[in-house]
């Protein structure tokens, strides 16, 4: 199974992936991770980067599902193309696919954890928390089926659980 998370930085995705890569067990893939290491590469920080990170992810992705692993994707996917690249895998490989769209309904709560993480990332700058306002109206026009977590409501522990949930019953 292709699990692709969305959602915005700081909204609490990665923890959520992490507890249900270890659950499945799945191949967790941050997006994040590939595009620190293009910038500590000397690449520049630009679009390009983290185009090559997404297709970084996907190549990663397609041979693990082709050894028969669960992939969990962990990235922002706030683009139809960059959500259209897991369906386009999941079809490839034939396995079934999964968006879980992770948010943070409490702004303050949201906005505390993207200014105060701590990411063990050292070429990759943190987002502002004004550069999130294009993303998040995107992620508002997504109109397709997904499960939805929201973290403030809740621990990685047991969203992992309520979504594990979630996909046994589809």
């Amino acid at each position: 199974m292709l699990i692709a998370l969305a959602g915005l930085p700081g909204s609490g995705k990665s923890a959520v992936a992490s507890e249900l890569a270890r659950r499945l067990p799945a191949v967790h893939l941050a997006v994040d991770e590939l595009e620190d290491a293009m910038l500590r590469a000397s690449l520049p920080n630009s679009y390009e980067v983290g185009l090559a990170a997404y297709l970084g992810a996907e190549a990663l992705a397609e041979a693990n599902l082709r050894l028969g692993a669960h992939v969990i994707v962990d990235a922002v996917n706030d683009h139809p193309y960059a959500r259209g690249q897991w369906y386009q895998l999941a079809a490839r490989t034939e396995v079934p696919l999964a968006f879980v769209e992770v948010t943070c309904s409490d702004v303050e709560l949201h906005r505390q954890r993207l200014e105060h993480r701590s990411r063990p990332y050292a070429a990759l700058p943190e987002p502002t928390w004004e550069s999130l306002l294009p993303r998040r109206e995107a992620l508002k026009r997504w109109e397709d089926e997904r499960i939805r977590v929201d973290t403030a409501n809740g621990n990685p522990a047991a969203l992992a659980t309520l979504v594990l949930e979630q996909l046994t019953q589809h």
